[in-house]
């Protein structure tokens, strides 16, 4: 929950209109004295946005603070809008918040982090959306600095891990390095460096089986021994699992919520059918299965990843089973459309993608486009036309390693850009996010004016990946279906006779006077458009950066403007 506070009118428009953006997430504090309606909301918001200045903010909320992971993020939005301060929080939210309000308000983002400022990866997020915490987290600030500084910094375990890039001092080894990094499940012993980070990464399942009746101390006593003796964090276990049958067993559901730890169940038929090292036949002859806490560990583990190994066996108590499971994590592949082009025109989606990925993969003219997003140390991999299937192969295995990728395409990576191959190749052992961008019949339609106001196709003229002959067929069904048409990939110098042939298709269908736009290079630079109509157009125009829009028979030009009308009465 967001709680927005405001004293003026300026502030409570402001508020009103992130109501609106956001419904359901804002709770708006816009009456009565601004002072105790920013503790008002400090006491039951996640995150506040302040429309008042950041003095004031500060003063009041100064003897409220406890922990910046537990306070609420605040940002402070000036009254002319013109800028979102991160005030508190950046890291756990308000950098993000700022980011947000920018999109719906207008005004200029500004975060007031060092690591943000400087573009790299903040350790006290670091992880955090894959589940990581922080073991010893008074260690953030000094090795969090010696990252910015630049000193040598080592980095362990973190590798088969999607996780964002970090700036190229923090490395495998170094005899000079003051600080270390370490990614872990298991239990440091007492020796352990005093300059070493740790994250706990969710990388165990606890597979529990028990009698009926046990209790909750007996089952927690034999899962925390379980961990002791395997050296294994507590802290690194990401659910209890069991069988189904055992759903309702209290003592297992108690001992799993004293430790903050999901219950997850499977069937008997199920879990008979994973091989474990332990079978016992007179579990079978109980539930259904010969075991219970292996089998339950290892097929929670292996859906949760893309395979898991056991790591401590079978141990019994008195009425009880505990068995646990380590997952390989699965990787992650963004497919990412950064736009026609205009950085406005690129989604804070797609910018929070890139900047937390630590490879990113696309044509070499796209990834110039957006290389001052990516974090310090991300690797990229970039080439030329023509290479579409090696790319999007090349994202895919980088994922499949463990990685956070970012395959890239112009417009919308799932509209004639990289989606589609990459799916292709793509197992379910990785997560794919797909990230929208606006595409270039988008930006093209908004320049002529509403083209695209009632049913129309989208047709590529090229014929490298497509038969003519299938082509056609799809030009002269949209022109017999009455459809506005856009025309991706129109020409080029080797192939310039299509256009012209797909317009005459149309001009057996439509009006001389059907209005065509020819849009190139929309939202960049020596952007051109050109309105005019299906008797006059001049194919020669076009090239492979244009976009031409063909409207339908009900099409009309109106002040100059390219419209479709949406079927209500044309007047």
């Amino acid at each position: 929950m967001i709680g927005v506070v405001a004293a003026t009118a300026a502030g409570r428009s402001a508020a009103a209109a992130l109501e609106a953006a956001w419904p359901g997430e804002v709770r708006s504090f816009t009456g009565g004295k601004a002072s105790a309606a920013l503790r008002e909301a400090w006491g039951t918001c996640d995150a506040i946005v302040s429309f008042l200045a950041v003095g004031a903010t500060v003063r009041v909320l100064a003897p409220l603070l406890g922990h910046k992971t537990t306070d609420p993020a605040v940002v402070c939005v000036d009254e002319g809008l013109r800028h979102a301060v991160a005030v508190l929080g950046g890291h756990h939210g308000a950098n993000l918040l700022a980011r947000r309000l920018s999109g719906v308000l207008g005004c200029e983002p500004v975060v007031t982090t060092a690591s943000d400022g400087a573009g790299i990866t903040p350790l006290d997020s670091y992880g955090a959306d894959l589940g990581f915490t922080v073991h010893n987290p008074e260690l953030l600030a000094r090795v969090g600095a010696a990252v910015l500084s630049g000193e040598p910094v080592t980095i362990e375990g973190a590798d088969g891990w999607p996780l964002p890039a970090l700036p190229s001092n923090v490395v495998r080894e170094h005899p000079g390095a003051s600080a270390g990094i370490l990614v872990t499940d298991r239990a440091e012993p007492a020796r352990s460096r005093r300059d070493r980070l740790v994250y706990r990464p969710p990388s165990l399942v606890v597979g529990v089986g028990s009698a009926r009746g046990v209790t909750a101390a007996e089952v927690g006593e034999l899962i925390d021994g379980t961990l002791a003796d395997a050296g294994l964090a507590p802290a690194s276990v990401r659910c209890l699992a069991t069988v189904d049958v055992k759903a309702g067993e209290q003592g297992i559901l108690d001992a799993a919520e004293a430790r903050g730890w999901e219950v997850v169940t499977f069937p008997a038929d199920v879990l008979a059918r994973v091989e474990v090292p332990n079978p016992s036949e007179v579990v079978r002859a109980e539930v259904g299965t010969p075991s219970v806490a292996e089998a339950a560990a290892l097929h929670a583990a292996r859906g949760l990843g893309r395979g898991a190994e056991l790591v401590a066996e079978k141990r019994k108590s008195a009425a009880a089973t505990a068995a646990v499971a380590r997952l390989r994590p699965k990787g992650r592949l963004g497919l990412v459309g950064i736009g026609p082009g205009a950085r406005d025109l690129l989604t804070p989606r797609a910018e929070a993608v890139l900047r937390r990925s630590s490879v990113v993969v696309g044509l070499d003219q796209y990834v110039e486009q957006v290389r001052d997003l990516l974090r310090p140390g991300t690797r990229v991999m970039a080439s030329g036309l023509g290479r579409e299937e090696e790319r999007a192969r090349a994202a895919v295995e980088e994922a499949e390693s463990g990685r956070a990728v970012a395959l890239i395409g112009s417009g919308d990576a799932g509209v004639y850009a990289m989606a589609s191959p990459a799916l292709e190749f793509a197992s379910s052992g990785i997560e794919v996010e797909g990230v929208p961008g606006i595409t270039a019949a988008l930006a093209a339609s908004a320049l002529l004016g509403a083209p695209l106001g009632h049913d129309h196709a989208a047709i590529s003229l090229s014929d490298l990946h497509t038969p003519w002959e299938v082509i056609e067929r799809r030009v002269r069904a949209a022109a017999e279906g009455d459809f506005a048409v856009c025309f991706y990939n129109p020409r080029s110098r080797a192939r310039d006779w299509q256009l012209p042939a797909a317009l005459e298709i149309l001009s057996a269908h439509r009006p001389p006077d059907t209005p065509v736009g020819l849009v190139r290079d929309a939202s960049r630079p020596g952007e051109s458009v050109t309105l005019t109509t299906l008797a006059e157009v001049d194919p020669a125009m076009a090239d492979m950066v244009t976009v031409v829009v063909v409207g339908s028979s009900r099409s009309r030009t109106v002040a100059g403007r390219f419209i479709t009308p949406r079927g209500y009465r044309w007047a």
